[in-house]
């Protein structure tokens, strides 16, 4: 079922492995043309054009952009306590792995009376995109909503799409876990629309304004992906998010079935997921194969997984050892990736390049996107070479704050007034001679 590559003995170099491996991804640039005019619109129009656009997309018009109080507490009363139950247990331990990123102020004395700090401060506002579609999300709420908290973002808002089976209001689970997180605005508005709302903000139905954000973070599909390109930079985003990736390196010592159960998990997401295995034993990709088509046959969204499975960006790389496996995935850089080797804790070590990595058996991607603590927001379509995924850096900017004496001062004049000649920008010489001059009136020499 899964499409094949073989690697064992190959000499290839970096460039020709990133083209052989499987990799699938959506053109963004192709939507650009449809997703532009709908920035446009609302940044002129704001919020009335964000609901033109929801009716003709989503076939409903809320009320208001704004979800009212009233909605919000009465999907928490509503959410099946089992529900509740499991989504405090997944923000509990969510809360403990981020409150530990916490960053520190550090003071560096560069000389005598000279310092430089860092200091982390909070982004203002953030926008957390929850999207709707084949699935409901109320992890991405906790995936969203908990760093930004955890880094002191004094102001946030939840935007997922109007559905037209819950009176245009999000889906009630979407609510019940802002209600959850003490989160009180969410906007019922998603899609490109959603994003460019977020971006530039806009007067509800009922007259209140829609404060703008200063940050957008979350997934969602090619649209919005389109979207938060174009306001880049009116805003900032966390990254342009691909469909869902999942590699695992494994050798003879893993049970087929449970890969197999694993490359299907993430394949259920999307048509355009991809599930990819690697490995050194071909005896394990046979029998991880069978499994996949004994399993993908029998799971509820049979035609979605087949068709992410069948697809160019999943398949099976086999290869000599676990050492070129490791070169391999690294190359790969996956969203998710699984060790199930024999000392798969050391081989986990030695990984540089993925969005998260799950170490042995029973360390599933599943469990990360639930309830590991861990954060699902990564890096995809190989970005993980060099970005993180969500966490309260994220919603943090390092500031310095440089603090120098009069004789600090002094001590690295000439060294400033040199490099300034050097640059041909006299003028930041002078800036610090003027601080020197006999003639200078006293003022506050601090």
């Amino acid at each position: 079922m899964l499409a094949r590559t073989d690697l064992r003995g190959a000499d290839v170099t970096l460039s020709q492995l990133r083209r052989a491996l499987p990799r699938g991804g959506t053109d963004i640039n192709s939507v650009l043309p449809v997703v532009a005019p709908v920035v446009e619109a609302i940044a002129e129009h704001g919020a009335s054009a964000a609901l033109d656009y929801t009716e003709q997309f989503d076939k409903v018009r809320p009320d208001s952009v704004r979800v009212p109080a009233e909605v919000i507490a009465q999907a928490r009363e509503d959410l099946d306590p089992a529900v509740a139950d499991a989504l405090d247990e997944a923000i509990r331990r969510a809360r403990l792995v981020h409150a530990d990123q916490r960053r520190q102020t550090t003071v560096t004395t560069v000389v005598d009376g000279g310092t430089v700090a860092e200091k982390w401060i909070p982004v203002g506002r953030v926008g957390l995109y929850v999207p709707g579609g084949n699935a409901v999300y109320p992890s991405s709420v906790v995936m969203n909503v908990v760093p930004a908290q955890e880094a002191g973002v004094g102001s946030l808002v939840v935007a997922s799409p109007a559905q037209a089976d819950f009176g245009g209001w999000p889906h009630p689970t979407i609510l019940a876990a802002c209600a959850l997180l003490g989160v009180d605005e969410v906007w019922a508005v998603g899609g490109a629309q959603g994003v460019a709302l977020l971006a530039y903000g806009g007067t509800d139905t009922d007259g209140r304004e829609l404060d703008p954000v200063d940050l957008i973070t979350g997934p969602g599909n090619i649209y919005v992906t389109a979207a938060k390109r174009l306001v880049r930079g009116v805003v900032g985003i966390d990254s342009e998010a691909g469909p869902t990736e999942i590699a695992v390196l494994a050798d003879e010592t893993a049970d087929p079935a449970v890969i197999a159960a694993d490359l299907i998990s993430q394949a259920e997401h999307d048509v355009l997921a991809a599930s990819v295995l690697v490995t050194d034993s071909e005896e394990l990709a046979d029998a991880v194969d069978a499994e996949v088509a004994r399993q993908a046959a029998a799971t509820k969204h049979t035609e979605r997984v087949q068709t992410a499975l069948g697809g160019p960006q999943s398949g099976i790389v086999l290869v000599s050892d676990v050492d070129e496996g490791l070169r391999v995935v690294d190359a790969y850089a996956a969203e998710h990736l699984e060790i199930q080797t024999c000392d798969a804790q050391a081989v986990a070590d030695r990984v540089t390049s993925a969005g998260a990595i799950f170490v042995g058996t029973y360390s599933p991607v599943s469990l990360g996107d639930y309830c590991a603590g861990s954060n699902h927001v990564l890096p995809t379509s190989g970005s993980a070479r060099y970005s993180s995924g969500l966490s309260v850096q994220t919603f943090l900017r390092g500031v310095h704050v440089v603090d120098y004496s009069r004789d600090a001062l002094a001590g690295v004049a000439a060294q400033v007034v040199t490099l300034a000649q050097a640059e041909d920008l006299p003028a930041h010489g002078d800036a610090v001679q003027v601080r020197f001059r006999q003639d200078r009136p006293a003022g506050n020499d601090q």
